[in-house]
């Protein structure tokens, strides 16, 4: 049996893309630049706020300068309105619950800046027993990179044949690749069935319910 499960937390935990694409185009139209589509936000998220930011940029202003200066919009406006429009996946609350009742760690590993991981993991499962949140911090890199889920296992010491990552895109396959642990890719999120594949992803659910048989080992 898994004894945790690291979480991604954007596309897997909440649906986040309308507040994100708010923001971002929040301050696309405050620099003066073109805005997408909600619709289209859903690929150009995962790899953190500043790839983010680097791909709703027209190419010819993605230097460092204009995306510091966007960014800086785009995070004030992002954390008055972190759940806005932002609401858990349906079943993922039971999920949670369950997990917590057959006593599996919870914790989060995300791209998404450190303070709003934290408040919304605070706002939205409050009574849940997160054992950690990380978010993009200075020092860490991005995933794929492992450290940190790494950072994780440091915080919450479990061997890693007890640890399996779910997440929504490639990049949640590959950092759990790198990072030795067991991949769940879910098919509710941001990402295609297709990319969850091309990045081998061990398992692939439709149901968050899905995921307990598979930490229980009943398959």
């Amino acid at each position: 049996m898994k004894r945790l499960v690291v979480f991604d937390l954007d596309g897997t935990l909440l649906n986040t893309i309308e507040d994100l694409a708010y923001a971002a185009n929040h301050a696309l139209r405050e620099c003066g630049f073109p805005t997408h589509d909600v619709s289209a936000y859903p690929f150009f998220v995962g790899n953190g706020v500043g790839r983010l930011l680097e791909r709703v940029l027209p190419p010819e202003h993605r230097d460092a300068d204009t995306v510091g200066r966007i960014r800086r919009i785009f995070q004030e406006y992002y954390d008055k309105h972190l759940w806005e429009h932002t609401v858990p996946y349906p079943g993922i609350m039971d999920l949670l619950s369950e997990l917590a009742g057959l006593k599996v760690k919870l914790a989060v590993a995300s791209n998404k800046y450190q303070r709003a991981a934290s408040d919304l993991i605070a706002h939205f499962f409050p009574r849940l027993p997160f054992e950690a949140v990380h978010g993009m911090r200075p020092g860490i890199p991005a995933k794929p990179d492992p450290s940190i889920v790494f950072n994780v296992l440091t915080n919450v010491p479990t061997p890693k044949s007890e640890v399996i990552y779910v997440g929504d895109s490639g990049v949640d396959m590959e950092t759990a690749r790198r990072a030795c642990v067991d991949s769940v890719g879910v098919l509710w999120g941001f990402r295609p069935v297709t990319e969850l594949r091309q990045y081998y992803a061990q398992h692939i659910i439709s149901d968050p319910m899905e995921l307990i048989p598979i930490v229980r080992k009943e398959y």
